[in-house]
């Protein structure tokens, strides 16, 4: 790929803005002087990895220490401090410690994903399903399962994404038994959940008999979860479809992953498209962690956070 002429932004804006907003504990919060939460922490564990400053690995170092303390006994993150429950983060965040190579927290966490099933295709909701009418309206296939942003509920486009992600780059040794069943069902549930016309959204792509509009972080999630098989038909056409509202990105977060996104699948970036540093002139976007972790991850110059730790090694 060509080299990113803003990758001087990233340096000099966005990674002392991650550097600066880590509070004591070692996490992050959404914005700077924030609660520290799991998924913030995630993402800018996940920026400050791809760089080779001393002090970004400095604060990574003390980031995973409060990524590890946040663990659950049952492998699973809570969203927040208070939360007894794991969740949807637990996908990120052995996302991140995937990265680590071998992990008893990985472990912990894969296992914990992997008996995590969402209610929405138990044989009693498939049943209600039948006797619906609204059954032709909503044309899904019930029988498929990925998983929920909440334990025991329904599957969406988006944890599905993280925990396939999370399954694919853990080492083959920390991956449970179920993993291979999962990702067969989960991978399944993506294809069978995309817009018509390419693309995802949050979760059904017909309402009513409505066709649903696809949204970009949506669709970046679904495709990078789906990267294995780049030449397949739904895939070509959802990046076509991310391809032709590159240019129409208002939101500095949609950009940052839509370029990560297309870059990945080897997809050239056109010359005149939106500009980080103007949009970051506009509205500050900085302000947020994930959206200035995402923005390094998208300027940065090799994607190591999409690779597994020993496929990396080899390379």
């Amino acid at each position: 790929m060509e080299a990113r002429p803003e990758t001087s932004f990233a340096e000099e804006v966005c990674l002392p803005f991650l550097r600066n907003a880590q509070n004591k504990d070692g996490g992050w919060g959404f914005h700077p002087k924030s609660e520290s939460r799991v998924e913030p922490t995630c993402w800018a564990l996940q920026a400050l990895g791809e760089s080779s400053d001393r002090e970004a690995q400095d604060g990574r170092a003390r980031g995973l220490q409060f990524l590890r303390a946040a663990q659950l006994v049952d492998g699973s993150w809570p969203s927040t401090p208070e939360q007894k429950s794991g969740c949807w983060v637990t996908a990120l965040s052995c996302w991140v410690l995937a990265r680590e190579d071998s992990s008893p927290a990985l472990a912990a966490g894969l296992q914990w994903l992997c008996h995590d099933w969402p209610q929405d295709s138990t044989p009693w909701r498939r049943f209600l399903a039948k006797l619906s009418s609204h059954k032709d309206l909503q044309p899904i296939n019930m029988a498929l399962r990925g998983w929920g942003w909440t334990p025991g509920t329904s599957s969406w486009v988006e944890p599905t994404s993280f925990a396939l992600i999370s399954l694919k780059l853990a080492p083959p040794d920390q991956r449970p038994s179920e993993a291979d069943r999962r990702r067969e069902l989960a991978e399944a549930l993506l294809y069978d959940r995309m817009c018509p016309g390419g693309g995802w959204n949050s979760g059904n792509p017909r309402v009513y008999g409505v066709s649903g509009e696809p949204l970009v972080i949506p669709t970046v999630w679904a495709l990078l979860a789906l990267g294995d098989q780049p030449a397949r038909h739904e895939n070509v056409m959802s990046l076509d479809w991310l391809e032709s509202n590159l240019a129409n990105i208002g939101s500095a977060g949609s950009l940052a992953l839509a370029r990560i996104c297309m870059e990945t699948y080897g997809r050239r970036l056109a010359a005149n498209g939106p500009v980080f540093s103007d949009l970051y002139e506009r509205n500050g976007f900085l302000e947020s962690v994930p959206v200035a972790a995402w923005t390094c991850l998208a300027l940065g110059p090799r994607a190591r956070w999409l690779v597994s730790a020993r496929a990396d090694v080899t390379q």
